[in-house]
């Protein structure tokens, strides 16, 4: 026998009166994951504290007392943050630098204790009592995830997320569902567990914020510096006041700036998990973010966070999806030619214009370095790829199709394949 995991997003119908309930349960939650990440985390002077059981018998009664959140709510906060310590550990064992977990995103776990879940409603723990809400279903569920998992009986409601929406303010529940399966059943899944797809992700510090090997151009880096350095000259001007008012102001309007970049962030990594969702990709891969500001022209300390924190809240969302997120070498990911895989610096002719000086390939610099990302992911989980007519698929997803290690491409519309396009996408796309 085996489990079938799959996550449900669907939209919540709060009462208008208690959604500051929700809202002081998620920065209550929030507090406690911040608290524990704050004690376990004591690198470099110390080993960090990975043991849940020691988390929670350090700090459950004093978070207890601090909080309105239920016994159930306060465990999951705590143990948030021992998964996140736990994993900055590992990435410490493997050379990378990495920093003490910080909990911000609006989010809060749910499992069968906190919430009771039911197919057309749920039941929330809040730091104000119970609230239920109604879901927001389309008219037409039969062929969405919503019918297939949500209202399907032959899935049982696990551990769920509740994420606020802000731009349009709303409230969305992102369902666990899990289904037993029979041996037959599971040797099925379990085989097509095995077929990778990465989406390859290049990160920038002007244009695009963002640009995926599908060929999505996400977010505006550009927009992004305005905002930065009119707050900044903003902040110097009021700093020569020196005045009370000033620096609250200041304050104020950091608090704002920071918010913003926030929602920012948060778009750019739901179209980033939206690309990868529609292209069934398995894995997503970011060039490692160590050393950044040295190796990328022009990235400032901001950039640098914004970077980490992108991939940050693209890491943690993946998770509901079964989607892993990685980080690749970021060598020669700029000079590789991705169609013939000639490397040679000549061929970045401007900062967003890459043209192979081998094959004369001509395409978006960034989409290129997005290409070879993938690539380099494919090769670390995939190092001997087979031939398409044998062994398991290991794929780079792309604009229009998959292509794998041996330069095998799979087209998956009728356009033109990816192997004979040029790749030039249009000005609006890219955003220039």
């Amino acid at each position: 026998m085996g489990d079938v995991i799959r996550t449900v997003k669907v939209k919540l119908d709060v009462p208008t009166e208690r959604c500051d309930d929700l809202h002081q349960t998620k920065n209550q939650f929030i507090y406690c994951a911040n608290t524990t990440a704050e004690w376990a985390w004591r690198h470099p002077n110390d080993y960090c504290v990975t043991s849940k059981q020691k988390a929670e018998k350090a700090l459950y009664d004093q978070l207890r007392s601090e909080t309105e959140l239920t016994a159930n709510l306060v465990q999951k906060g705590i143990r948030r943050a021992i998964e996140a310590t736990k994993s900055g550990v590992a990435r410490l064992k493997k050379g990378d630098n990495t920093s003490q977990p910080h909990f911000d995103a609006w989010s809060v776990v749910y499992d069968k204790r906190s919430a009771t879940f039911h197919r057309d409603h749920v039941s929330l723990s809040t730091v104000n009592g119970r609230v239920e809400c109604d879901y927001v279903l389309p008219d037409d569920t039969e062929g969405t995830p919503i019918g297939e998992y949500l209202l399907n009986d032959d899935y049982e409601f696990r551990m769920s997320t509740l994420q606020y929406d802000r731009p349009t303010e709303s409230f969305y529940l992102h369902a666990r569902m899990r289904r037993t399966t029979d041996e037959q059943e599971q040797s099925t899944i379990s085989s097509e567990a095995k077929h990778r797809t990465v989406l390859g992700v290049d990160l920038n510090v002007d244009s695009s914020l963002a640009v995926t090997s599908t060929g999505a151009f996400i977010g505006n880096a550009d927009e992004m510096n305005h905002r930065r350095r009119e707050f900044e000259k903003t902040r110097e001007a009021m700093q020569q006041t020196g005045t009370r008012s000033a620096h609250l102001s200041i304050q104020s309007m950091k608090d704002r700036e920071h918010r913003w970049m926030q929602d920012e962030l948060h778009r750019a990594s739901n179209q980033i998990l939206e690309e990868a969702h529609n292209h069934d990709c398995t894995h997503i891969a970011f060039e490692n973010l160590t050393d950044i500001r040295k190796r990328m022209a022009g990235a400032k300390r901001f950039h640098a966070w914004a970077f980490r924190r992108l991939f940050q809240y693209v890491e943690y969302k993946a998770e509901m999806f079964g989607i892993e997120v990685e980080q690749v070498s970021p060598a020669y990911t700029s000079q590789r030619c991705s169609k013939c895989g000639f490397t040679h610096e000549n061929n970045r002719r401007s900062k967003h214009q890459f043209v192979c000086q081998k094959c004369e390939y001509e395409l978006n610099a960034d989409y290129n370095a997005s290409k070879n990302i993938a690539r380099k992911l494919l090769k670390k989980l995939h190092p001997g790829q087979k031939s398409s007519s044998g062994g398991v698929p290991c794929q780079c997803a792309l604009t229009s199709g998959t292509l794998n290690l041996n330069g095998d491409f799979h087209a998956s519309v009728t356009s033109t394949a990816e192997g004979e396009s040029t790749d030039k996408p249009t000005t609006s796309v890219v955003g220039n």
